[in-house]
Formats: C-alpha cells, sequence, structure tokens
C-alpha cells in the first residue's frame, strides 16, 4: 500500500511499477527490448541527417576551385539539398499517415543511399547539386518521419529522452562526418579526396535499411488502420504500463479524428500548435547553427587556420555536439524543454556576440575556437536538444502529421535561406552574420520565457486538451 506522504515509494502492480511523486500515483514504463530496439534503428535516419548535414563542410573549398564557384554558386551548392529537405520534410507527412512511419523511413534509407553514391561518383557540378538534392529528400524525410515515428511508441515518461536518441544520432553523424573527413583527407586520395568523402555515407544508409525490417510499426498508425490488438501488442512490447489507458486515449483520439472527417490544420484553435511549432523551427535556424556546421572550415579558414588545423578543430567542435547533447538527454525529462531553452538562449547570445567581436575587431582570433565551442555546447544543451521532441508533442494526434511537416517545412526553409546567403554576407566581414544571430538568439528568450508551455511527462493526448483551445 501507498504512503500518502510525499516522496517515492513504489510497489508492484499487474501493468507496471507503481510510483508516488510530489503526492500524485503514476505508473512507472519499462525500458524493454522493443522499445530500445526500435528507438535506436529510427534513430539512424538521424544519425544519417547528421552526417549528410555536416559531411558538405570538408569539399566546399575542393568543389569551389574545382568548378569555379562564386561565392553565391558556393552557397547554392550547399543549399541544393537543403531544397530537398524543404520537399521531403513537407511531402512526408502525407506520406507516413499512408504508408506507416516504419515503411515511409525505408524509402529514406534508399535516398540516403542514392544520394551518398551519386554524389560520390557525380561527373559535374549539376549532377552532384542532383544528388545533394536527393539526399536533401531524405533529411527532410527523416526530420518529419523518426522523431513522430519514437513519439507515438514511446511511454509519456520518456519521451523527451528517446525522441531526443534521433537528436542525439543526428550530433553523432555530425561528428562521424567531421572526424572520416579528417581520415579521408589523411588517406591521400588526391583530387579525388571529395569523393570519397561523400560515399562514405552509403555504408550507414545499408544498415538504416535493414535495421528497420526489425521494429514494429507505430501503436497510433496501427489504430490509425483499425489494427487494434496488433497495436495493444505492441504497447505491451514497449513497455507501456497502463495499456489499456493508452489504448484507450488513442482510440478516442481517432473516434475524434474520425467523426471530424480530414480535420485542417490551419484553424483558430490549432493556432497556439502551430506558433510553437514554427517559432521553435525558426529561432533553431536562426542561431547560424546549420551556417556553421555547412561552413566551419571555411570560418577557420577565414580566420587564419589551415586545412588540417580546421579539420581538427571541427572533430573537438563535433565532440562537444556530442557530449552536451547527452547531458541535455539525461535532464530533458527533469529539468523540462522550457529551462532548457532559456539556458540555451542566454549562452548562445554571449558566444555569437564574442566570435562577432572577433571577426569586426581582427583580434584574438585564439579565443574563435573556444566561443564556436561554447556556442555549439549551449546550442546542443538547448535548442538541439528540445526542437523534434517539441514539435512532436505539440500537435493532437488528427493533424500530428501536418504539424510535424509544418515545422520541418519551417525549418528547411530557413535552414536553406542562412546557409545560401552566409557566404556572401560573410564575404566583407565574417562578423555581419554572427551579429545576426546574436540578436536572434536574445529575442528567442523572451519568447520562450512569456509563451512557451512545458511539456514534460505529460501523454500527447493530455496536451491536446491543454493546448489545442480557442484563443
Amino acid at each position: 500500500m501507498l504512503s500518502p506522504k510525499r516522496g517515492w515509494r513504489s510497489g508492484k502492480t499487474q501493468e507496471g511499477t507503481m510510483e508516488k511523486e510530489g503526492g500524485l500515483d503514476s505508473v512507472a514504463p519499462r525500458l524493454t527490448p522493443t522499445l530500445m530496439g526500435a528507438t535506436l534503428a529510427a534513430a539512424l535516419a538521424g544519425l544519417l541527417f547528421g552526417f549528410d548535414t555536416a559531411v558538405i563542410s570538408g569539399v566546399t573549398e575542393a568543389i569551389q576551385k574545382l568548378f569555379d564557384l562564386s561565392p553565391g554558386e558556393k552557397g547554392f551548392a550547399v543549399a541544393s539539398a537543403l531544397i530537398g529537405t524543404i520537399m521531403g520534410a513537407m511531402g512526408n507527412g502525407p506520406l507516413g499517415d499512408k504508408l506507416g512511419r516504419r515503411e515511409s523511413l525505408k524509402i529514406t534509407a534508399l535516398l540516403f543511399l542514392v544520394s551518398a553514391l551519386g554524389c560520390a561518383f557525380s561527373w559535374d557540378f549539376l549532377s552532384l547539386v542532383f544528388f545533394r538534392w536527393v539526399g536533401g529528400l531524405g533529411i527532410g524525410a527523416a526530420s518529419v518521419l523518426a522523431p513522430m515515428y519514437v513519439a507515438e511508441i514511446a511511454p509519456a515518461r520518456w519521451r523527451g529522452r528517446l525522441v531526443m536518441v534521433f537528436q542525439l544520432n543526428i550530433v553523432l553523424g555530425i561528428l562521424l562526418a567531421y572526424l572520416s573527413n579528417y581520415l579521408v583527407g589523411r588517406a591521400g586520395f588526391g583530387e579525388a579526396e571529395w569523393r570519397w568523402k561523400f560515399g562514405v555515407e552509403a555504408l550507414p544508409a545499408v544498415l538504416f535499411f535493414f535495421n528497420l525490417f526489425l521494429i514494429p510499426r507505430s501503436p497510433r498508425w496501427l489504430v490509425k488502420k483499425g489494427r487494434v490488438d496488433q497495436a495493444r501488442e505492441v504497447l505491451q512490447k514497449a513497455g507501456e504500463p497502463q495499456v489499456e489507458k493508452a489504448l484507450e486515449e488513442i482510440l478516442e483520439s481517432e473516434r475524434a479524428e474520425r467523426e471530424g472527417g480530414k480535420e485542417p490544420l490551419f484553424q483558430k484553435r490549432f493556432a497556439f500548435p502551430i506558433f510553437l511549432a514554427v517559432s521553435i523551427a525558426a529561432f533553431n535556424q536562426l542561431t547560424g547553427i546549420n551556417a556553421l556546421l555547412y561552413y566551419l572550415n571555411s570560418i577557420f579558414e577565414k580566420a587564419g587556420f589551415d586545412k588540417v588545423s580546421s579539420d581538427i578543430q571541427a572533430v573537438v567542435i563535433g565532440g562537444t555536439n556530442l557530449v552536451f547533447t547527452i547531458l541535455a538527454m539525461l535532464v530533458i525529462d527533469k529539468i523540462g524543454r522550457k529551462i532548457l531553452l532559456l539556458i540555451g538562449a542566454v549562452g548562445m547570445t554571449l558566444c555569437l556576440a564574442g566570435v562577432s567581436w572577433v571577426f569586426f575587431s581582427g583580434t584574438h582570433q585564439g579565443l574563435l575556437l573556444y566561443l564556436l565551442i561554447g556556442f555549439i555546447a549551449f546550442f546542443a544543451f538547448s535548442q538541439g536538444a528540445v526542437i523534434w521532441v517539441y514539435i512532436s508533442e505539440v500537435f493532437p494526434n488528427t493533424v500530428r502529421a501536418k504539424g510535424q511537416a509544418l515545422g520541418c517545412f519551417t525549418h528547411w526553409v530557413l535552414c536553406a535561406a542562412v546557409s545560401w546567403t552566409f557566404p556572401v554576407l560573410a564575404a566583407s566581414s565574417g562578423g555581419y552574420p554572427f551579429l545576426i544571430f546574436a540578436l536572434v538568439t536574445a529575442v528567442q528568450f523572451f519568447v520562450v520565457l512569456k509563451f512557451y508551455p512545458e511539456t514534460k511527462g505529460v501523454s500527447l493526448e493530455e496536451l491536446e486538451k491543454q493546448l489545442v483551445r480557442e484563443r
């Protein structure tokens, strides 16, 4: 029998472990092999996402010289993949509803494979741009489907940290891309070096594809298709402590969706979730994170570092990204999403302002590495950790795929715009773009403080009741 006093007590029930926190009874989920396997397999999409994002940093200078590109053309070579991400993000929400998250992720794996091999064997600038665009389709699809799949299979209490495994794999992929660029650069491939840097991605793409045959379908998708018994079985295997309660909530949400028909996303009662998803996606990219990741070697070279030094420091920054993402994953379901965003906004503003000052003053270049490490650390601990979790949480079941696609669309449109214009803005002085990024992160602090609700530990169905209302 549970004590009525505040604190933690434990006892067994038929469906899980009863816990008491702050006087409220709850049931602890179990971390089962099915749950971990599904999370890790889906999150491999994040590794490919990160690898494809960062690998370009090691080839921008080579392809600029090979194809004699202007700063604008160089920006387009990078942004071509991002144009694909926009299309991939918008197209794969509905596709995920039709085919299921798992089957759609298999298509994503094939896109990554085609892109890696196509870029490695590209014969001119246009073919390179085309296969980068194909890879972008994969990134856009992965950014919609993988977090949504994990959010739908994970118990509410662990949803934050399990969706964050996707983000962890993104930063692991970024680190592996930087490390791969460094090792390939040391291997002596000569003029073919940039081709090898692209081609390495084919290996994790194959691994991702075959692992998707080992995971279950999303229980919420199964309910949508009338396969309730299979959904119950998946919930049981995924460690859901109150299977029948969770299943009834899903069924209730599905009934509401069916009775309401194909509900449009853009209506007044969804205004607040739309604002949250669009604003967090916009702030994420207007920090300049992907401009930094895409042009990291160029930024260091502009500050006076040589190619080998730039490659090594890129690995250091990638390692920092990974460490602070792990730290965020450990605390996101304890501290909460909002506090992480506020801490990160303060730290990023200070670091970005410092980078801007280094470039404008032309002095203290030795501080550049430390300021960029600080920026990456604060980003990974906040925006990087929260964005995919938050967007996957704030929309109700009836429009979650559309809402996830909208958030990803916003993210990738701004990513393409920032990445395309960064070389032009930085041509005269590297300080201008970083000053703009610092101002954006300062604004982000106040927006999050005033408007963002906390979502930790709340079921998706309960969040729907809290966030979807006439405002």
